[in-house]
């Protein structure tokens, strides 16, 4: 129905447009509202293109509240009313249930349309066209977690309106302090006491650990702002904005940036080293000068206007207040260094103050830059997304090279780049399926009796729980891959419905799931109540490892219980989207919680302002976390969602393979550390490390387990080099002989040594006698004889 006929049936004022977002077209639904009604106003229907609908908003109703309701990504609109009902505690009646559920519905709207004025107005939201819509929360219980900081006022107050981010590559500059340093290729930056330090820093190897030195290099501040801390006042996928005080001095912080820029406005700069200066040359006009420190560094700083410094680098500007940029590089050092500073002459005047990234061209990354001054843009590349990808822009400069935790940086010269990674093909079960009649024999007795062995989950732990969910969801679609089971696979589902409705119907004892109004997104009641609570939940540790599983699980049973899969699609959708939301702007989740989009891999630990920053331990429970969205768009036939759910989990196999696996010849790391280590342990932003969170180093077994659980059809794809399969098999297979090393962890070895010695895989297998609570004999033999 257009909008004529919805006036016509009464539903004048425009109050909730549900967007329907799809990532390759814009096809947008509208359900019209009258202020003020609830959920049954929604009388109406318009499809158009996301433009037309924008426009025909804007014109009919220019005040409205645009509410992105969380059928935005739901195949349809779904009323409160018909939504499962939560658990209330306390003997409350129906009636005023429902009545309780209308108040807070209204509350929600209001808030909704009071967030939309005040956006419309400037008051609050960020600077990017994607926050002009506003979503409510999902179908969880409201809650304010007790164990999370509150966001502190180092977020800008335009800023702190949740969601916020809780896994961003630069999360320590809003936590406590703000003063933890993050380093954000090429440079180590820490803001403290109004100053801001700059770090170039050096490599350092051991046996069991690398990581980087951090020293402030050069140190600048704005006399007028004293010691005011910086605020974060803008961030997007590729950058942060530090502003001081009164706002005259602001750093737009940019991923990969060979420079640091400072943008001054009418302030006096100070600049200071923690090194002894051993000289300063100027130019003639006092807009570029030379340092050298005695720590064999050399750096370059740019003016955009004459700015006079000492050889001390004290400014003697007569008492004049500087408008402009200052820009600061590090000169790379080696045989290149004449035509390195050449390059960053070259490329001086034009500055990055944003980036966005896209990835709704399957398998691509395409990065935009926002740019200010005049000139081409120059910006530094990772290898991994030089040489697993392929990087598509104006210019590459080999020879501008960066050292870096992540191995060598380049120059890169434009405002657009694309980086292409290899596509993945992968369903619901294997390429090959069993090769042999032999083979389905050994699978089906393992499967019957694994089938068989499903009890209660005895453990209300959201990590342990959704393993637990995703082993039995592997066993139903084992048996449709081998047919002729379905006794099993109805087991299966029947078992799946009774352990995972609980979590959506809040009837679910001793745990469950809420919506954190705080900071924005789904946690356990646990981790928002108790520290450490599931493995840190409640601080936004690990959600996509723990939501990934339930989304695995979820959609297995969506595929295999239609009603099932209608009832609870809207849960399933909330946690997918609490790490994977690929909208910025939306007040459900921020945009891809836990993926970086310059590293292109995943950071797990949320709020916590850890010395070297972000880190994550199990790749591929990230890959099983994109994977299993891939699924729930393949159960919903979304396939934007699909799409989406392949890219990333293609990027993050490809940071996996480029920054966690260890290559016995690897040239990205030191000699020292390559010859003991095939597998990173622990990978921090500033640091590798061999040990585990629950592991020391010597447990290689644990190791090579964590970076390969859970085996799912997508794993083939992660372990596609068979010599460094081999490398990594040797490395681990005399620790198995250890009395210590128990039969769950063996099974990870033996699985990936069918690739180049597969009977004698078989046979150990068959002698276990214990798995990995996500893990099966079934889903270890179908392994194996899909592969031989």
């Amino acid at each position: 129905m257009g909008r004529g006929h919805a006036e016509e049936a009464g539903v004048g004022t425009v109050v909730t447009a549900v967007k329907r977002i799809h990532l390759q077209r814009s096809l947008t639904i509208l359900w019209w509202r009258r202020e003020g009604e609830g959920e049954e106003g929604c009388s109406a229907t318009h499809a158009c293109s996301a433009a037309l609908a924008r426009k025909e908003l804007r014109a009919s109703s220019p005040g409205a509240a645009v509410v992105l309701e969380l059928a935005l990504y739901v195949a349809r609109a779904q009323p409160l009313s018909e939504r499962p009902s939560k658990r209330v505690d306390g003997g409350e009646g129906e009636g005023e249930r429902e009545e309780r559920k209308k108040r807070a519905g209204d509350r929600v709207l209001r808030r909704g349309n009071r967030v939309y004025r005040q956006k419309a107005r400037g008051q609050i939201g960020r600077s990017s066209k994607d926050m002009e819509y506003y979503l409510p929360p999902p179908p969880f219980p409201l809650l304010s977690t007790s164990v999370a900081p509150d966001p502190t006022q180092l977020w800008g107050a335009q800023m702190r309106v949740a969601p916020m981010p809780t896994n961003a590559p630069w999360q320590n500059f809003v936590l406590n302090t703000g003063t933890t340093a993050e380093y954000l290729h090429p440079y180590s930056i820490q803001s403290s006491d109004g100053k801001l330090a700059i770090c170039y820093p050096k490599r350092m190897a051991e046996l069991a650990i690398m990581f980087q030195v951090i020293v402030a290099d050069l140190i600048l501040s704005c006399l007028e702002e004293g010691t005011s801390p910086h605020t974060v006042t803008n961030y997007d996928d590729l950058s942060v904005t530090l502003s001081y005080g009164s706002g005259r001095l602001s750093v737009p912080v940019v991923r990969g940036c060979p420079y640091v820029t400072l943008l001054f406005r009418d302030g006096t700069p100070v600049i200071s080293s923690s090194h002894a200066i051993l000289s300063v040359e100027s130019n003639a006009d006092n807009t570029k000068h030379k340092v050298q420190l005695n720590n064999d560094q050399t750096w370059l700083i740019y003016c955009s206007a004459p700015l006079p410094v000492d050889r001390n680098l004290a400014v003697s500007n007569n008492g004049q207040r500087y408008t402009g940029t200052i820009r600061i590089a590090a000169l790379p050092s080696g045989n290149a260094t004449d035509s390195n500073e050449a390059y960053l002459d070259q490329y001086k005047d034009a500055y990055p103050v944003g980036g966005v990234a896209d990835f709704s061209v399957p398998f691509q990354a395409k990065y935009s830059w926002k740019k200010e001054g005049s000139g081409d843009l120059l910006i530094l590349s990772l290898p991994h997304q030089r040489e697993n990808a392929t990087l598509s822009a104006v210019q590459s400069i080999p020879s501008l090279s960066y050292s870096s935790m992540d191995g060598s940086l380049e120059g890169v010269v434009g405002d657009t780049w694309t980086i292409t990674t290899a596509p993945i093909s992968v369903g619901w079960f294997s390429d090959t399926g069993l090769q042999k009649p032999e083979y389905r024999d050994p699978v089906v007795a393992a499967l019957r009796a694994d089938v068989a062995n499903l009890s209660t989950i005895n453990t209300t732990a959201t990590y342990f729980y959704g393993k637990q969910l995703a082993r039995a969801a592997r066993l139903a679609l084992i048996g449709q891959e081998i047919g002729n089971c379905e006794p099993e696979v109805e087991k299966v589902r029947e078992f799946l419905v009774s352990t995972m409705s609980p979590w959506f119907d809040n009837s679910f004892q001793g745990n469950g799931l809420v919506y954190d109004t705080k900071w924005g997104g789904i946690v356990s009641t646990t981790g928002a109540s108790e520290v450490g609570g599931d493995f840190g939940l409640g601080v936004y540790n690990d959600h996509h490892f723990h939501f990934g599983y339930f989304v695995y699980a979820g959609a297995v049973l969506a595929k295999l219980d239609g009603q099932w899969a209608q009832k609870y699609k809207t849960y399933l959708y909330a946690l997918m989207l609490d790490y994977m939301n690929p909208v910025a702007g939306t007040q459900i989740s921020p945009k891809l919680r836990n993926f970086d989009a310059y590293k292109l891999h995943s950071w797990a630990a949320g709020l916590t302002d850890f010395v070297d920053g972000r880190n994550q331990e199990s790749t591929s429970e990230a890959i099983n976390a994109y994977y299993a969205a891939s699924l729930l768009g393949l159960a919903y036939g979304d396939a934007s969602l699909t799409q989406l759910g392949l890219t990333l989990t293609a990027f993050e196999i490809n940071a996996a393979q480029a920054l966690w696996h260890i290559r016995r010849h690897s040239t990205l790391y030191d000699d020292v550390f390559v010859e003991d280590n095939r597998v990173v342990g622990v990978l921090w932003a500033n640091k590798r490390d061999s040990g585990l969170w629950f592991a020391a180093p010597q447990n290689k077994e644990m190791r090579l387990g964590i970076q390969m659980l859970p085996i799912t059809p997508v794993t083939g794809f992660v372990f596609t080099d068979e010599k460094f399969v081999h490398e990594l098999v040797d490395w681990t297979m005399p620790r198995l002989s250890e009395p210590d090393v128990t039969d769950a962890w063996k099974g990870f070895t033996y699985a990936l040594q069918y690739l180049y010695h597969p009977h004698p895989a078989v046979n150990m297998i068959d002698q276990l006698q214990g798995f990995d609570d996500g893990n099966s004999k079934s889903n270890l033999l179908w392994w194996i004889y899909t592969r031989l």
